[in-house]
């Protein structure tokens, strides 16, 4: 197969929606990353993803809409008051709610959960195609599963070229991160997986919120991911990753000795550093992840893209606190990494 890269423009929309109508899959940019999107509502179409990211069967999808009144189609409820608080405060933008799923979905969507996660994303050229598709779009990152997600459409040819029809290039994505995951079935709002939509905003927006534990943990053997992002190895680079966490300086200190040891030991190791810290690692080779977690939200998946065209097999990173976007930051590193996390004093 053969996968055209097209700049997004009126003629490439219609064509992409044609594509995903006719059961065939598009990588389209968001506001989050770039996405591989299919027919939410046909269930070949969907597997079809599982096929092209090597994804495992049991990891749900997101069904993606461009307005709020499609969501009553693929759901089996009606929204609670902090359901709406969340859309009307939220939507468009970077939050995936989780409702009771609607007979209309299949399977391959939920992994044969009784939820369904929906998103109605910001991006004009993702909206435009869900509308030129005429239906919902499942779609997941359009990487290959367990890469570092791609902000650009650059990243989804390196993983996707000749495996789908089109990529759909609308530049660089503004978050960089993947969506918050907020299971609205219950009273109190719950964060599943931590992105742009902040625990501290979402308190604000509904009086409460709670962060599910394994939003920095592995699930334990026989768990069920109940969310995008929570089960396997994500987002990781070819080389091993390590955090290291702790005061500053003890940080820099056990990074270069890590550093050192590897290439001692025949390696090509990376550092990971926030840009005002990057005069403590010398002549290491490092590079930067901005000057705040804010940045690093932007950076990090593609930092880790770099590390493997850079042939690094040791990488060492420094943590972010987990306040605001931080959270989700060492989210995506800790999965990154498989939560091996080292911590100095």
């Amino acid at each position: 197969m053969q996968t055209e890269l097209l700049p997004v423009s009126r003629p490439a929309i219609d064509r992409a929606g044609q594509l995903i109508r006719q059961g065939a899959l598009v990588a389209f940019p968001t506001e989050t990353v770039y996405g591989l999107g299919a027919n939410a509502l046909d269930a070949d179409a969907v597997r079809r993803i599982f096929e092209a990211k090597g994804r495992p069967g049991d990891n749900p999808l997101i069904a993606h809409i461009s307005a709020v009144e499609q969501l009553a189609s693929l759901i089996d409820c009606e929204p609670s008051l902090a359901a709406r608080a969340l859309m009307d405060a939220c939507w468009p933008g970077p939050m995936t709610l989780i409702f009771p799923r609607s007979r209309a979905v299949p399977d391959a969507v939920t992994a044969g959960l009784d939820t369904v996660a929906v998103r109605l994303p910001a991006h004009p050229a993702a909206r435009a195609l869900i509308d030129a598709a005429q239906r919902p779009i499942a779609a997941p990152s359009a990487n290959r599963s367990g890469r570092p997600s791609p902000t650009t459409a650059r990243h989804v040819l390196e993983d996707m070229d000749g495996r789908i029809p089109l990529i759909l290039d609308g530049g660089p994505c503004e978050v960089g991160l993947e969506s918050t995951v907020i299971d609205v079935t219950g009273g109190v709002p719950r964060v599943l997986r931590p992105g742009g939509v902040t625990p501290e905003r979402i308190a604000a927006i509904c009086g409460g919120v709670q962060v599910d534990d394994a939003v920095m943990r592995p699930l334990k053997e026989g768990e069920r991911p109940r969310s995008p992002g929570m089960k396997y190895r994500h987002y990781a680079p070819a080389g091993a990753l390590t955090i290291v966490k702790g005061e500053e300086r003890a940080v820099a200190s056990a990074i270069c000795r890590l550093y050192d040891e590897a290439l001692g030991q025949g390696k090509r190791p990376l550092i990971l550093a926030l840009n005002t810290h990057l005069p403590a690692y010398g002549a290491r080779r490092a590079l930067s992840l901005g000057s705040d977690a804010g940045e690093m939200a932007h950076e990090i998946f593609a930092r880790l893209r770099d590390a493997d065209a850079l042939g690094a097999d040791a990488l060492f990173s420094e943590a972010v606190g987990t306040e605001g976007v931080g959270l989700a930051v060492m989210n995506r590193l800790g999965r990154a990494a498989a939560f091996h996390i080292v911590e100095v004093k």
